[in-house]
């Protein structure tokens, strides 16, 4: 079957699991925006400012645990995209940019949206590549996916000039196997596990898929069994929480409260976490870590590793029950206040609901 190339990258999405597209297509992107009405299976869905692409897609990943793609009109509109795409790079998700840009031919001509886009892209991505040719956008976009999905998860970036869509000769690229999450040493495993037993004050910093109900359990289990705190960051890409599920607090953002919730902590073991808490912002003559500046920090497993359920079992940790389910509360009545207002929203949210907490 003859296919130009954007035909051949959503060919190529929807074979390798990419089913939905944000979009704000200009120019340059017309050809995968006709490509969309003639492969049927892609959901398209229109915003009206790349902010809003980028952050929809972000919100996607987030839920759905695979990648949605994003259509972005040239290296302005990765521009104007970029402050979502941030938040997505330091939440680790998964998501496949296609950026349109100026032919090959046309690019030397410096036209007015002309930009330096493979220079602005690798800022917010794990993966940036330019296709070159309409026969390779296939193979390309194939392995886009293959690094949006590798763990801990990316943001890959697919530069297309514009010849590259409508040029014929696309091939649609083939699914990409993705390598699996490497695994904590055993080793590690029972060093971490022997420095618990020790019972000196430690926390558990659990962060990315350590947030998900089974590492939850896991971990509830770890401090129970050894009095370790477990703690998130205070900013986090997805926490499974809610009735029947077992709890986990945030840091405080204000450094004081930050400050004051990890004192005495003399070890903390990342568990799904890239680094140590820190500040989000410096203030003069206080610390820029919330851990006491003696603390040890000790690495369990990266955001990258497989999280090992090992160590609770290394621990010989018996499973802890959630807390019992409650009956739901009425919504409050009489005067309006934080804690009505609480208790009402509490009352109302429905099973499984997805709060964005910003």
């Amino acid at each position: 079957m003859s296919m130009n190339g954007a035909e051949s990258l959503v060919h190529t999405l929807l074979a390798c699991g990419v089913d939905t597209c944000f979009a704000n297509p200009g120019t340059s992107e017309m050809h995968f925006v006709a490509a969309l009405d003639r492969v049927p299976g892609m959901r398209c869905v229109l915003g009206l400012f790349e902010g809003v692409v980028t952050g929809a897609a972000d919100g996607y990943a987030r839920m759905a645990g695979r990648p949605a793609a994003t259509l972005l009109h040239c290296g302005p509109g990765l521009a104007n995209g970029l402050a979502n795409l941030h938040n997505g790079r330091r939440a680790t998700t998964m998501m496949v940019n296609c950026v349109g840009d100026q032919a090959t031919y046309h690019r030397p001509l410096d036209a007015p949206l002309t930009a330096d886009t493979e220079g602005w892209a690798p800022g917010v991505s794990g993966w940036v590549r330019t296709a070159s040719r309409a026969g390779e956008v296939g193979a390309d976009a194939a392995a886009a996916v293959q690094a949006a999905f590798t763990s801990p998860g990316t943001i890959a970036t697919l530069i297309l000039p514009s010849d590259t869509c409508w040029n014929p000769g696309g091939v649609p690229g083939k699914w990409l196997p993705v390598p699996p999450a490497p695994l904590v040493a055993p080793h590690v495993v029972q060093e971490i596990a022997c420095l618990l037993r020790r019972g000196e004050p430690s926390m558990l910093l659990l962060a990315t898929d350590a947030l998900r109900a089974g590492p939850l359990a896991d971990a509830q289990r770890i401090a129970v069994a050894t009095g370790a705190k477990l703690w998130a960051p205070t900013a986090n890409r997805r926490i499974e929480r809610g009735a029947g599920r077992h709890p986990i607090d945030c840091i405080p953002y204000g450094v004081e409260s930050a400050v004051r919730a990890l004192a005495g902590i003399r070890h903390v073991v990342l568990v799904g976490a890239a680094k140590p808490p820190v500040g989000f912002f410096a203030y003069p003559d206080k610390p820029g870590l919330m851990a006491p500046a003696d603390a040890v920090v000790h690495v369990l497993a990266r955001p990258e590793h497989d999280l090992p359920a090992a160590l609770a079992e290394e621990l010989g940790a018996p499973a802890v029950p959630p807390p019992p389910r409650t009956a739901r509360a009425e919504p409050a009545r009489g005067t309006i206040s934080a804690e009505s207002f609480a208790r009402s929203l509490t009352a109302l949210l429905p099973e499984h609901a997805i709060i964005a907490d910003e």
